[in-house]
């Protein structure tokens, strides 16, 4: 794929989001069909195909980047939303870490309520799924 800053909104957007959706559901709906017969072992290897689907990848950075409702809240990192060439270092990134990748801890912020207990909010960063991205 090529990765042009003048273009790289382009090829985002041109990228075939229903064909992707679609080959999500199908991956998903077979694994629920090996769950319900009861076929583990073809479970783990579709669920394991789903981790490697660049389909799953491209949705859930989409998901996370553009569609979430807090996508413009920065997280601990001060990265509050991502470039098109940065989706697809994202993407790229994880297509090449995705038997190693471990994510960072939550970072956790206390918060006072009313009833003067604390509740913790944790917050997720963007870095954390790519060491790259700066």
């Amino acid at each position: 794929m090529v990765r042009h800053s003048d273009n790289a909104s382009e090829l985002w957007k041109n990228l075939p989001w229903k064909k992707f959706r679609r080959d999500l559901f199908r991956l998903q709906k077979r694994v629920w069909k090996a769950v319900n017969v009861g076929d583990k072992r073809k479970a783990k290897y579709l669920q394991k195909l789903i981790l490697k689907s660049k389909a799953a990848r491209f949705l859930a950075i989409r998901q996370v980047t553009q569609l979430n409702a807090g996508k413009k809240t920065a997280g601990v990192d001060g990265k509050a939303s991502l470039t098109f060439e940065e989706r697809f270092t994202l993407s790229q990134n994880l297509r090449e870490n995705v038997n190693t990748w471990k994510h960072n801890k939550l970072h956790e912020i206390p918060i006072p309520k009313k009833d003067g207990t604390m509740r913790m909010l944790k917050v997720p960063t963007v870095y954390s799924y790519c060491t790259s991205i700066q």
